[in-house]
């Protein structure tokens, strides 16, 4: 039971480092971009294909995949995304559910359909055994750099002068402008960056999620349960819906095989019914 808590929190920590730019685009600029797993699958796509074709290191390839994302999402913020953020949310989940088809399309086309394979570095491999935990290496690593993540992106939003900026242009874009606030550039700071910590999951989880041109369909659906469950209000609740979830999944999964994800969408289901908006909601906001 060690063993399965500890894959599942390791889980968990990665669907959080995954969700979490989704929900800061939804939550805070109330903008709905079904598209985030795109940018989750061009981080892993930029790591794979570095190690395999120019036998980049893989600890040199992360900082690679976030950057590269970043700057992907930034360009489509400013070309394609900043005229939809008016529009109403079907117009904006339809173009989103665009993207993803065209980006399904363009990677199957330009690398192929196949599972890709990962070679992680010998001190990233095997299993170490300490009484009846058994924790694997990477899913240890993983832990870590999400924990960090988890750590600095709290304290970006909550206490420095970008994140007090950040929730003005949310609360009244017009007052914050008028108050000299670049709107424009924090809400593309602010996507860019959502999509560099989307990529940065592509690259750290390609390896236990895997990784083919169908990987934004194929856990869209994890990432609005991380975001509808937890709530778009704050980081922690989030955090705590995506720890559930990777919990809940590799514990049915082993005990309960059969059930697939029912269990996880059960849960889903019995959090949302005693708590609607999610697990946190904004002061003020329903309960």
């Amino acid at each position: 039971m060690l063993t399965i808590l500890f894959d599942g929190i390791a889980y968990g920590m990665l669907l959080f480092v995954l969700a979490v730019g989704l929900a800061v685009t939804m939550g805070l600029m109330n903008f709905i971009n079904l598209a985030h797993g795109a940018f989750a699958m061009t981080g892993g796509y930029i790591t794979v294909l570095l190690m395999q074709r120019l036998d980049v290191p893989f600890l040199a390839c992360l900082p690679i995949a976030f950057v590269g994302t970043a700057l992907l999402g930034a360009v489509l913020e400013r070309t394609l995304y900043r005229p939809l953020y008016r529009k109403p949310h079907l117009d904006q989940v339809l173009f989103s559910i665009g993207l993803v088809f065209m980006a399904v399309a363009g990677v199957d086309y330009y690398v192929g359909s196949t599972q890709q394979i990962m070679q992680l570095p010998q001190w990233l491999k095997g299993r170490t055994e300490i009484g009846s935990l058994g924790m694997g290496h990477y899913r240890l690593f993983i832990i870590a750099v999400c924990a960090a993540l988890t750590i600095v992106l709290q304290f970006v939003l909550a206490r420095t002068r970008f994140g007090s900026r950040l929730r003005a242009s949310v609360d009244d874009q017009r007052v914050a402008a008028g108050m000299g606030i670049n709107v424009n550039l924090v809400f593309l700071s602010t996507f860019a960056f959502g999509s560099g910590l989307a990529g940065l999951g592509g690259a750290l989880g390609a390896e236990v999620l895997g990784l083919d041109p169908s990987f934004p369909l194929k856990f869209m659906i994890y990432f609005l349960i991380v975001v509808a469950v937890g709530g778009t209000s704050s980081i922690t609740g989030p955090l705590l819906a995506a720890l559930m979830l990777g919990v809940a999944d590799v514990a049915g999964k082993y005990y309960i095989p059969k059930m697939g994800a029912f269990i996880v969408y059960s849960l889903m289901i019995a959090i949302l019914l005693w708590r609607p908006n999610g697990l946190f909601v904004r002061q003020g906001g329903k309960a």
